[in-house]
């Protein structure tokens, strides 16, 4: 998929390198949000991750993951998944993630909508969610911008990584 000045590209071995910098260079940003970040800060599990997602890609299973490249500089700026809800309606989740040096320039939004186009357009989806966690604006944001209805919170459903409760944001789209 590509954008205006984006590509998204499906996981790679290749890729995995920059992938596991981007993450570590941002640890301290992604952390605070996703409690994956600090099992995917290793090479070895890295790797084994970027396998799993080559999988799912192949399978069309669990998460169709997309590596976020900017087209102007090659930069490996974050990744956006779309997690397989319900193949049967089908109902797919939006998630995204990038370095702390690409935030606040769009990239995220360009993402959200090329892959929303692409699950509406190709997979035929009926549903898709983004979801964020109550305080977390900027993601929040995103979804907002992007023209997601806010559904409601999800209370005291989750734990943050330094094991605050929390609540979850869920905003969504429908075809039409």
């Amino acid at each position: 998929m590509e954008t205006e000045r984006l590509k998204l590209v499906p996981p790679s071995m290749e890729l995995q390198p920059l992938v596991l910098e981007a993450i570590q260079e941002s640890q301290d940003e992604l952390g605070v949000f996703l409690p994956w970040v600090p099992y995917a800060l290793t090479e070895a599990e890295s790797i084994e991750n970027t396998k799993q997602a080559i999988k799912n890609f192949e399978n069309f299973e669990d998460e169709l993951r997309y590596s976020i490249i900017e087209k102007n500089t090659g930069c490996l700026l974050g990744a956006i998944g779309l997690t397989i809800r319900d193949k049967t309606v089908p109902f797919f989740e939006i998630g995204y993630w990038l370095r702390s040096a690409s935030v606040g320039y769009g990239f995220v939004t360009e993402a959200v909508k090329a892959v929303e186009t692409y699950a509406f357009s190709e997979l035929n989806a009926n549903r898709i969610e983004i979801k964020a966690v109550e305080h977390n604006a900027k993601s929040r944001a995103v979804a907002e911008r992007c023209g997601y209805v806010f559904e409601g919170l999800l209370r005291n459903d989750c734990r943050l990584p330094s094991g605050e409760l929390s609540s979850t944001a869920v905003y969504s789209k429908i075809s039409l």
